[in-house]
């Protein structure tokens, strides 16, 4: 039988919207108290994982920022340090104890050996220099950085024989790598390598 809810009586209506909604209200306030609880917990949740991406970032700006001062550090002991011959800033770059290796095979210990190692560049050619670095990578506690070290050879090379090789007068450009260790704002240990020769 087909109910007309025009016919319905005020009385009748009443019970019907009682009866649906006292199920409803008892339910709402059951499933109130499981739906806070859910709220504040992945509240929590989202609060450590955005407190964990916070820190997470600032490691890493941290680290970037560290690398980016090694960075201007080599630039300085290229530009001006090892260019100008300013061989009292070594240390600003340098390690007491560092350890260079060389392209030929050998290595120094130590920041007085390498800084007459690099003043002997100077004896057959004075006007040597570094003033570019087309490329400037690091990561973590490593540098790695190309050089353009340039110069003329206009007097004689010292040899270890006691002889020495006339100078030609002949400009040169040398593309050098060198990947240093940082330590405590320094290198302590350097590996240089000569990319070509012209």
């Amino acid at each position: 039988m087909k109910l007309n809810p025009l016919k319905w009586t005020a009385p009748k209506a009443l019970l019907l919207l009682s009866l649906t909604l006292i199920p409803l209200s008892s339910l709402s306030a059951c499933s109130t108290a499981p739906a806070q609880a859910n709220a504040e917990t992945t509240a929590t949740g989202n609060n450590a994982e955005m407190a964990q991406l916070v820190a997470e970032l600032a490691r890493y700006q941290n680290a970037e920022q560290t690398v980016e001062t090694h960075l201007q550090t080599f630039d300085t002991l290229d530009f001006d340090v090892f260019t100008h011959q300013q061989w009292d800033r070594l240390h600003e770059s340098h390690a007491e104890n560092i350890k260079v290796h060389w392209p030929d095979g050998h290595t120094t210990e130590g920041i007085e050996v390498h800084t007459n190692d690099l003043k002997a560049m100077f004896v057959y050619a004075p006007d040597t220099r570094i003033e570019t670095h087309p490329v400037k990578v690091g990561q973590g506690e490593w540098t790695a950085v190309i050089g353009i070290m340039e110069g003329t050879f206009t007097e004689p090379m010292p040899l270890a024989d006691g002889q020495s090789i006339p100078p030609t007068g002949k400009s040169f450009k040398i593309t050098m790598a060198t990947v240093g260790h940082w330590k405590d704002g320094v290198m302590d240990e350097e590996y240089s390598t000569i990319a070509g020769l012209s």
